[in-house]
């Protein structure tokens, strides 16, 4: 994920809120009025989160530090990364006198819990093995203090069975663990994003097309906006916007909080087979491909028009019952078709933003885009590293 710094103070015709086009595009106002998140709680597995953002005061519980490196604990953010993450997630827009950045689900809590960072060399063997272990140590702890989902915007280039045992055991425990699927634009698998039970997510842009950058495979579950994202962040001036598969996994678990608020009766199960029977599906006609997975999130349509949950105790993903072959499963339930992978040779569209039950869709604030960020001073502070 890339981070730019945006000056606070603009006219009123371009203020921060009005430069948040996926906030429009998703029709948020609409989706506030039915739910804001408020009573779940999101673990986000990061660098730390600044509990003192002004778009985050009162928003940040106390969470657990895994980085004892570092200096501070988990509201110390060392890289950035975290609290732009819980920004996403859960701002409030309370900064600069009510100008600032709202999340999607400004009603959520953040657990924060920090990992270690190890920057460019993360994909040794012995810096993957300290994330794979900490990255356990998270999940298992997030479950533990009840985060009904799981943030997790990072990649590495391999797993571990400590891993997809922390998965197993947070699904068990009913939570839902999102992960970004990366950023190097191939088709190399990632993790935690390929762990069986684990909820990959790909970024989309104002084209509804996978951004250039979105990695692309068996592993991309959903999809969500990663494109010129703005958002609190622990710059200067406390926002940012950026772009990634780290943002866009932000969306999809903003997404699941926004359901579960609504239905808090409902399983880890049922809020997840929900996301996918509301989603805007590949163009092509199949049901998934390897580009948008089943395709974009929809939470208007998702808290509209949901549909049957379906039942409680059957997971509504492939990968898991297909890791236990020796343990028979009952079947995936619609609308996942493992057969049918797609074979597209581009990256593929989501399809149309019309929604039956009203209209807005998920790209209603397609128009919008020309006027994001026009005239906001921008200062670069922040390189791409190994997050997702």
């Amino acid at each position: 994920m890339l981070l730019v710094g945006i000056a606070a103070g603009p006219a009123h015709a371009d203020s921060i809120r009005s430069q948040q086009w996926h906030l429009d595009a998703m029709g948020a106002e609409e989706i506030w009025e039915i739910s804001t998140g408020q009573g779940v709680k999101v673990a986000v597995i990061d660098s730390g989160v600044n509990a003192t953002n002004p778009d985050l005061m009162g928003q940040v519980l106390k969470g657990k530090d895994l980085a004892p490196k570092e200096a501070g604990d988990e509201h110390t953010d060392y890289h950035g990364h975290g609290t732009s993450m819980a920004g996403l997630i859960a701002g409030t827009g309370e900064s600069g006198g009510g100008d600032g950045a709202f999340g999607l689900a400004p009603g959520a809590k953040i657990l924060p819990i920090r990992i270690p960072d190890s920057g460019w060399d993360i994909n040794r063997s012995s810096k993957i093995k300290e994330y794979n272990r900490a990255a356990s140590d998270g999940i298992r702890y997030a479950t533990d203090e009840g985060a009904k989902v799981i943030n997790m915007s990072q990649k590495v280039l391999e797993g571990s069975p400590e891993l997809t045992a922390a998965v197993k055991y947070a699904l068990d425990k009913g939570s839902l663990v999102f992960a970004g699927s990366g950023n190097d634009g191939d088709n190399s698998q990632g993790y935690p994003a390929s762990t069986p039970g684990v909820v990959g997510v790909g970024a989309l842009g104002k084209d509804l097309k996978k951004t250039e950058e979105s990695q692309w495979g068996p592993q991309v579950d959903v999809s969500a906006p990663g494109e010129e994202m703005v958002h609190a962040c622990n710059g200067k001036t406390g926002l940012c916007k950026s772009h990634g598969t780290s943002d866009a996994t932000a969306i999809a678990s903003a997404t699941a909080a926004l359901i579960w608020s609504k239905h808090p009766e409902w399983t880890n199960n049922q809020v997840l087979r929900v996301m996918l029977n509301t989603i805007s599906a590949p163009t092509s006609g199949n049901k998934r491909n390897d580009y948008i997975g089943y395709g974009a999130v929809r939470p208007l349509r998702a808290l509209k028009t949901p549909g049957d949950p379906g039942p409680a105790d059957v997971f509504p993903l492939p990968d898991l019952a297909a890791a236990e072959p020796k343990s028979p499963s009952p079947e995936a339930s619609e609308p996942v078709d493992s057969s049918e992978s797609g074979t597209d040779d581009k990256p593929a569209s989501a399809a149309s933003a019309a929604d039956g039950s009203s209209n807005t869709g998920l790209w209603i604030g397609l128009g919008v885009a020309a006027a994001a960020l026009i005239g906001a001073a921008i200062a670069i502070s922040v390189t791409r590293s190994r997050r997702s």
